[in-house]
C-alpha cells in the first residue's frame, strides 16, 4: 500500500475522532475511544463516506421494477450497516476460542489463535511457516 494512501486513511480517522496523531520521536497513531466503541461501520464511513441510499438506478426499468429494486437495495444496505456496526475493534482484538476448543480434540499443540481445522492443512497465518500437523 503506497504510503501516501495509507497516510490520507490515517488523516480521515484522525479527522473523525477514532484516532489521535502524535508528532516526535514517540509519535504515532493512538486509538481515542475504547475498543469496544469503534465499529467497523465507524472505520468504514471515515475512510468512504456516509452509507447511505443506493445510487440512482439508470434507465432500462420499468418504474415499478425501478422501486421493488431500490427497495431491496435500501433493504440490503440497512442490513449490512447494523452487522457492521455491531462488529466493533474488541470483538476483532478476541483470540477466537470455543470454535477452535469444540472442534478441536485437545491432542494439537497449536495456540489458541491458530486454527488447525482447514483440511488443506495449508492454513494463513500458521507459526509454522504454512505447514500444519495433520488431524
Amino acid at each position: 500500500m503506497p504510503e501516501r494512501f495509507l497516510l490520507q486513511i490515517l488523516r480521515n480517522l484522525v479527522t473523525h475522532g477514532i484516532l489521535r496523531s502524535s508528532r516526535g520521536v514517540d509519535g504515532g497513531y493512538t486509538l481515542i475511544k475504547a475498543p469496544d466503541e469503534v465499529s467497523l461501520l465507524d472505520i468504514i464511513e471515515a475512510i468512504e463516506g456516509p452509507m447511505g441510499e443506493p445510487e440512482a438506478l439508470g434507465d432500462g426499468f420499468s418504474e415499478q421494477a425501478g422501486m421493488r429494486l431500490s427497495a431491496a437495495l435500501t433493504e440490503v444496505t440497512d442490513t449490512a450497516r447494523r452487522q457492521l456496526e455491531a462488529i466493533t475493534f474488541s470483538h476483532l482484538l478476541k483470540a477466537p476460542e470455543s470454535p477452535i476448543k469444540d472442534s478441536d480434540s485437545g491432542s494439537n499443540e497449536s495456540p489458541p489463535e491458530e486454527s488447525n481445522d482447514a483440511s488443506d492443512g495449508d492454513t494463513p497465518g500458521n507459526a509454522s511457516g504454512g505447514l500444519s500437523q495433520p488431524n
